[in-house]
């Protein structure tokens, strides 16, 4: 379970090993691109939360995400992976998202000639290839900068979740039009559509403070076509950033209703992150033994399972077709 206290920051001064800023183009990123402490604060932003704890939690989490971004937009491998890797482990997937996120922007300013984040990918951040994904999506909501092109330098089933990242950005910096409003960005379309609305509802998680009611009724406002998706979002929320006891996981579970499935889909890739990364902490152990009725291990083993021979993206992407069969195997009651 992630800390009560927050991580060592990770500015550049107290890089292990870490020098100021030399290149001229990291100097240019981060003075125009840096995110301020003001912008993740959960009363800058209007959130709502229930106790200081929830708040301190999740603001915790924003916290780590900046942290990690900024040190990529300021260090070189391997010296990043050094300073990514002293945050401790349960919070430490949140510090290589937003590390994803700066090694795209990165990319995309030298026409990917450096491969930053194919590197970080095929190193030390493929134990946090999910985190990694969802931060380069990130990209999305800065830049003006086309998903497809994005999604053509991902992996080709686990770089969906850049459109993950794309909609919890959405949601943390626009709620009033991506909840309120209910807007879809232009420039996506088709299946797009769908993995931004299971980021949407991960923030979910953050915007109304992890509290059930609150969140059930924020997806019940939506039409009922995107509801399964945003509920796989805060199933992921739940399982992965947490910080609620049985009792929530359980109405969470009830709120859910015909979307259970869909819940307990998002509870899973929680599951496969933490377990892939090697740090389940209780709070993902918790979710999963209340909602698939299994240890995370387990759980995590069945979504490996349901990703071997995914067919070529057709009408129907891998992706879909991989959230498809753990949904599937839940409504049969795997994993109990």
């Amino acid at each position: 379970m992630l800390s009560e206290k927050r991580p060592t920051s990770l500015t550049w001064r107290e890089a292990p090993g870490g020098e100021a800023l030399r290149s001229p183009l990291r100097r240019l990123a981060r003075s125009l691109f840096a995110i301020s402490a003001r912008e993740t604060s959960f009363a800058v932003r209007r959130f709502r939360w229930d106790t200081e704890e929830i708040r301190q939690r999740l603001e915790g989490v924003a916290a780590t995400f900046v942290d990690g971004y900024h040190a990529a937009l300021e260090t070189d491998p391997p010296a990043l992976c050094e300073r990514l890797d002293a945050v401790p482990p349960a919070a430490r997937g949140w510090a290589y998202e937003g590390a994803g996120m700066a090694l795209a922007m990165l990319d995309l300013f030298t026409g990917w000639r450096q491969g930053r984040l194919r590197r970080l990918l095929e190193g030390k951040g493929d134990p946090h290839s999910y985190l990694v994904n969802v931060g380069a999506g990130w990209t999305l909501g800065r830049l003006p900068i086309s998903p497809r092109r994005l999604l053509s330098r991902l992996d080709p089933v686990d770089g969906w979740l850049a459109l993950d990242g794309y909609g919890f950005h959405e949601g943390f910096f626009q709620p009033r039009r991506s909840f309120t409003d209910q807007k879809i960005p232009r420039k996506l379309s088709g299946y797009a559509r769908r993995v931004f609305d299971q980021g949407l509802g991960r923030c979910l998680w953050f915007v109304e403070g992890t509290h059930p009611d609150r969140i059930a009724t924020a997806v019940a406002a939506f039409p009922a076509a995107r509801r399964d998706d945003l509920w796989s979002g805060v199933g992921l929320a739940c399982g992965y950033a947490g910080g609620v006891d049985r009792p929530v996981i359980e109405s969470l579970l009830r709120c859910a209703g015909s979307s259970t499935p869909a819940f307990a889909q998002g509870v899973a890739f929680a599951a496969e992150a933490r377990e892939r990364a090697g740090c389940t902490p209780e709070q993902t152990e918790l979710a999963c033994r209340t909602v698939w009725g299994a240890g995370a291990a387990a759980v995590a083993a069945g979504v490996r399972q349901a990703g071997i021979d995914l067919p070529a993206d057709g009408e129907v992407p891998a992706f879909e077709a991989w959230r498809r069969r753990i949904q599937s195997h839940f409504s049969q009651g795997g994993a109990r």
